[in-house]
């Protein structure tokens, strides 16, 4: 009998952050990347904490700016410090979606995972979390085990409802009884296709299109959960 499936994004979701920024920030912190690295996306980050930006320009930056600093390095090196900031930074999570995945996989769903974080540090984040799988960013290394600077498949991972369909015809699962859940508007194909979609800390494209077709809205808010 197929399990239904559940699918969550992660940053901004499960993850009170992004597994991403905090990768970078550690990554120069530790000298890995150097400082110039932060200049790519600091104007973003700036307009962001001001409320004068879009979050969505902000973290493509950063994921600009990864991407141009990942080239050569060796692949130990990140995947150790993403597994620091994995052990350091597991539970700084929304309890809603904690919640929510307790109580889905004690009712036998599948845990399904989508992320544009990259691979090693989202599949660390998905197994403390008890996920059957977890499909993010993959960056490819050479014989030498450095990164080459190379992403497989990344307009497959940008495409969510892809990759859930995809999921769809690879594992035992199935969309009746499914739930989903997202924060942005790049979440709303996979919400699409699910049958109980969850508008999580929406921003206000993804809260508008939730209103609009009648979806479950939930805040999170210090230690108090609205629902809308």
């Amino acid at each position: 009998m197929k399990k239904p499936v559940a699918v969550f994004d992660i940053d901004g979701t499960i993850f009170r952050s992004s597994l991403l920024i905090e990768l970078v920030e550690r990554l120069i912190e530790r000298g890995v990347f150097p400082p110039a690295a932060r200049d790519m996306y600091a104007e973003e980050w700036r307009l962001w904490l001001d409320r004068k930006g879009d979050y969505e320009k902000y973290i493509m930056r950063v994921v600009e700016a990864f991407e141009k600093e990942l080239k050569g390095v060796p692949y130990g090196t990140v995947a150790d410090i993403a597994g620091e900031i994995i052990e350091e930074k597991k539970h700084r999570v929304y309890r809603y979606t904690r919640d929510l995945i307790r109580d889905l996989k004690k009712k036998g769903y599948y845990l399904l995972a989508i992320t544009r974080s990259p691979r090693f540090i989202a599949d660390g984040f998905g197994y403390e979390f008890g996920f059957d799988k977890v499909y993010a960013m993959f960056y490819s290394t050479g014989p030498s085990e450095n990164f080459t600077g190379e992403v497989e498949d990344a307009d497959l991972i940008m495409n969510k409802a892809a990759i859930l369909t995809r999921a769809l015809r690879k594992e035992d699962i199935t969309l009746e009884g499914s739930v989903g859940v997202g924060d942005t508007e790049s979440d709303i194909p996979m919400l699409e296709m699910v049958e109980t979609p969850i508008a999580f800390n929406p921003n206000q494209k993804l809260l508008t299109h939730a209103k609009r077709r009648g979806w479950k809205i939930v805040v999170e808010r210090k230690d108090v959960i609205y629902e809308i």
